[in-house]
């Protein structure tokens, strides 16, 4: 009896070591293996470009059940480099992201369908609703005994829906943002 009771045990511990899980992943931004980058026409005669050089987040995972994914991202908007000094100053100021007023920039998702991450994007002390156009990179072993997971990510939205009125002409209402997130297994 203590055979079958235990062996019943085991059997019972073995498929729920099985049932699949989300697994939580941290954002690789210490070895910089993520990225928000940006881009934004410039008087609709060439394209800025920029990237965020200080951000942190998480991501939730399911393979069995990627409906359940869940993302948070907090961005240092006072981190913003388009690689030039001035520019910089300029995009820091009350012109676009007024940094000094607002610090952060978040996302937080709120559903995950047929490659369509869609979430609300709090910038400028304004929070909308974005959808983020997803795909999956790879997953695996990496060199060091972890597991990591990589997606990359593009969305546009217009600047005024988030408060920033600046006027660079019509090609210059919408900024693209182009991610590339990898993830380490907690």
């Amino acid at each position: 009896m203590k055979t079958i009771i235990a062996s019943s045990l085991l059997t019972l511990g073995l498929l729920a070591g099985n049932a699949a899980y989300a697994d939580d992943y941290t954002i690789d931004t210490e070895g910089m293996h993520a990225s928000i980058q940006f881009r934004i026409q410039h008087l609709g005669y060439s394209w800025l470009y920029g990237r965020f050089d200080k951000f942190s987040g998480n991501f939730s995972y399911d393979e069995a059940k990627p409906e359940d994914t869940k993302v948070e991202v907090t961005i240092d908007t006072t981190s913003v480099n388009s690689n030039h000094a001035e520019r910089d100053k300029h995009l820091s100021g009350e012109d676009f992201l007024d940094v000094k007023k607002f610090p952060e920039a978040k996302f937080v998702s709120t559903k995950y369908s047929g490659g369509k991450l869609e979430g609300n994007l709090t910038l400028h002390g304004v929070t909308k609703p974005i959808s983020i156009d997803v795909k999956e990179i790879g997953a695996g072993a990496d060199p060091w005994g972890g597991f990591r997971r990589g997606f990359e990510g593009s969305t546009k939205f217009t600047l005024a829906d988030f408060g920033i009125e600046k006027d660079l002409g019509p090609a210059s209402k919408e900024v693209e943002m182009i991610l590339a997130v990898e993830g380490v297994k907690k």
